[in-house]
């Protein structure tokens, strides 16, 4: 009879822990259960990879470019398991991940990469993107069991937030601009770049951009008549390493010349990966911060 009830009592055990060792985490899809703490971690989304390595979480397989230079060393004795946007399956299949995160340009494989193992979606972006970065954060802790790491980047986040804010405050309004080569388009509230005049307090210098995910492509004359105090410029030809003619040179013109934010040398240009690939990463976006510190701080 003992040996009966001590079997009888081994799968209510199992049971048990394995409802304790569960946990639920906050993903772009809404709560997800993740059954245990994952061993093996396959990554794609830019940002994801960012706040993990702040964290010094070890990630088994990696897309084929990180492009952010601060993550280039993370390569070494990792697997290539696909690129940002497609995960290769066979590869991902080999690394045989307990979770695969994805994200941004990764995100339409959920379905894919959830045949391999279990998925989640961490896609961030617009204007609460500093929100949910520590939102990713805070889920990356608990997921990973470095709450305390996380809790001291978060509060990191938050100093380097507070100096940028202090730094804009006052200082006039600003636009944001995206230079491909010789186009260039703005964004502005609501848009995917959003977060800067939100999370800072920076106003825009025109209310009414098109909040699309690519921008509002834009003229040189518009920026003139826009005529901001502040040109806040990512450059995703170098973000992607493209070769493409690059932002000071696209914006180096008569027209943009005319602007208070040229006149006054009040042209901010932005590390381009960090804010365009890897956006609401904890690095990423510190770097970003310290950026417009830094240029807002000067007399």
């Amino acid at each position: 009879m003992r040996w009966l009830a001590s079997a009888l009592a081994l799968p209510a055990l199992a049971l048990f822990l394995a409802h304790a060792s569960a946990m639920e985490i906050e993903t772009a899809l809404g709560r997800v259960d993740i059954d245990t703490v994952p061993k093996t971690l396959a990554v794609f989304d830019i940002a994801a990879i960012d706040t993990l390595d702040s964290l010094g979480v070890k990630i088994a397989g990696l897309p084929d470019r990180l492009y952010v230079p601060e993550l280039a060393g993370l390569k070494d004795g990792t697997d290539v398991v696909g690129t940002i946007f497609e995960p290769d399956l066979e590869a991902l299949s080999a690394v045989a991940p307990d979770l695969i995160i994805i994200g941004g340009r990764s995100s339409p494989q959920l379905a894919a990469a959830s045949r391999v193992a279990q998925t989640i979606d961490m896609t961030m972006n617009g204007d609460d993107l500093f929100a949910q970065a520590k939102q990713r954060l805070a889920a990356y802790g608990k997921l990973t069991g470095k709450e305390k790491e996380a809790a001291s980047r978060a509060a990191e986040l938050d100093a380097a937030l507070a100096a940028a804010r202090g730094a804009v405050k006052d200082k006039g309004r600003a636009l944001i601009l995206m230079t491909s080569g010789p186009k260039v388009t703005a964004y502005g509230r609501g848009s995917r770049f959003g977060w800067v005049h939100s999370a800072l307090g920076l106003p825009p210098a025109v209310d009414d951009v098109e909040a699309a995910t690519h921008g509002e492509a834009v003229s040189f004359e518009f920026i003139r008549e826009a005529n901001p105090d502040w040109l806040i410029v990512v450059d995703r030809a170098a973000a992607i390493g493209s070769g493409e003619q690059n932002a000071r040179a696209t914006l180096d013109n008569e027209l943009v010349a005319e602007t208070t934010a040229w006149k006054k040398g009040q042209v901010v240009y932005l590390p381009a990966a960090d804010f365009y690939i890897a956006a609401g990463g904890v690095g990423s976006m510190t770097r970003v911060l310290d950026t417009i510190r830094t240029a807002f701080s000067k007399p």
